[in-house]
């Protein structure tokens, strides 16, 4: 199975060239280090930022530069850096192409839950709630069971909704789902060395297998 980085590299597959793309915080944010050569694409952060590179070698670090998790990043030629009025402008006006978030759960349908878990200390809900409803596409990295072994891929959200019916694809260390019309999580490809089986078993939303499932290159 897949760890964040392998996660991170199999999203960067579906990122196109000439896209502007949200990077969420958490296994998002490495996408960057995994954008392929050559390619036109430019990363945005919400707290301001057009055309973030990859993280910083140790060392280089500049604590002024950072991303909407807090962690420093570096900056690609013609960036640009301004206020969250502009950014979260650019955000509900749908200029963001596609935006990469991770998520406690997702549902069936295609609902998001990231923001916040009952009883426990939040420091806000951040812009999660914008880039779900205004984003052109989302696709979601995750792991897909929790640490007690439970899955987070399920029938319906229990935990706060961030978005509804807003999820286009999920990449987990187990596989690649496409969220279908009629509900339900297609499975694409698997992890290498992970068996359908093993998915069945991670997965308590409806599951759809068509044919023989592909196992991922990464």
């Amino acid at each position: 199975m897949l760890d964040k980085n392998g996660i991170a590299k199999r999203i960067a597959q579906e990122v196109k060239d000439g896209t502007f793309v949200n990077l969420g915080i958490g296994i998002p944010t490495l996408v960057a280090n995994y954008i392929p050569e050559g390619f036109n694409v430019v990363l945005q952060s919400e707290n301001g930022i057009l055309g973030m590179g990859p993280f910083p070698f140790e060392g280089d670090e500049d604590a002024d530069l950072i991303n909407a998790g807090k962690q420093t990043i570096t900056l690609l030629k013609g960036s640009s850096i301004f206020d969250s009025a502009m950014s979260f402008g650019m955000i509900r006006g749908q200029k963001v192409d596609l935006t990469i978030l991770g998520a406690m759960e997702v549902s069936e349908n295609g609902d998001i839950a990231n923001w916040k878990i009952p009883g426990k200390m939040v420091k806000g809900m951040g812009g999660a709630m914008d880039l779900v409803a205004s984003a052109k596409n989302i696709i979601v990295a995750m792991q897909q069971v929790n640490k007690a072994g439970q899955s987070k891929l399920l029938p319906k959200c229990e935990l706060p909704l961030t978005g509804v019916a807003c999820v286009k694809r999920v990449v987990t260390e187990l596989g690649v789902y496409e969220i279908v019309p009629q509900g339900g999580f297609k499975l694409l490809e698997r992890a290498p060395g992970v068996s359908v089986e093993q998915i069945r078993n991670a997965t308590a939303g409806k599951l759809i297998i068509e044919g023989d499932i592909k196992e991922m290159v990464i």
